[in-house]
């Protein structure tokens, strides 16, 4: 079951995370951004983007990836309103992180992800949704100890 991490600064104490990759993602219904990452130097990069319409092909996507960088943990971005509430995206980032869970038998958390999008478009990033999955797996590893 993916483990949800506060928004930093919220004071409740982050999870703890396995030494190691980690790989990031940024839930959309047509593109999932893909970033990777590392425990020790708590950085990030992006990765690339997924085609999310079909349902086996995007696994089988990031099943391709899972297996080339062998990541230790997975993050993905949890989209809630700018009030911190639920929305109807929020119920299918989670689904799409019980999937990962259950299909590749990793950890999984999940990190609020308000503004990232905003943040790689500002950044003039040539893939936002890679970018995105950057922010969202750098937040997760600047909050972990």
């Amino acid at each position: 079951m993916p483990e949800t991490l506060a928004a930093a600064g919220s004071g409740s104490p982050p999870a703890a995370v396995i030494t190691g990759v980690v790989m990031g993602f940024d839930f959309g219904e047509k593109l999932i951004g893909v970033a990777i990452g590392n425990t020790i130097t708590a950085s990030a990069r992006p990765l690339q983007s997924v085609r999310a319409e079909r349902r086996e092909a995007k696994f089988d996507a990031i099943g391709q990836l899972i297996a080339q960088w062998e990541p230790v943990q997975l993050v993905v971005g949890l989209p809630l309103s700018r009030e911190g509430g639920e929305q109807l995206r929020t119920t299918q980032a989670r689904r799409f992180a019980n999937q990962l869970h259950g299909r590749f038998k990793l950890p999984v958390a999940m990190v609020d992800e308000r503004y990232t999008s905003r943040g790689a478009e500002d950044a003039g990033a040539q893939d936002v949704d890679a970018e995105s999955a950057r922010l969202i797996l750098e937040q997760f590893l600047q909050a972990t100890p």
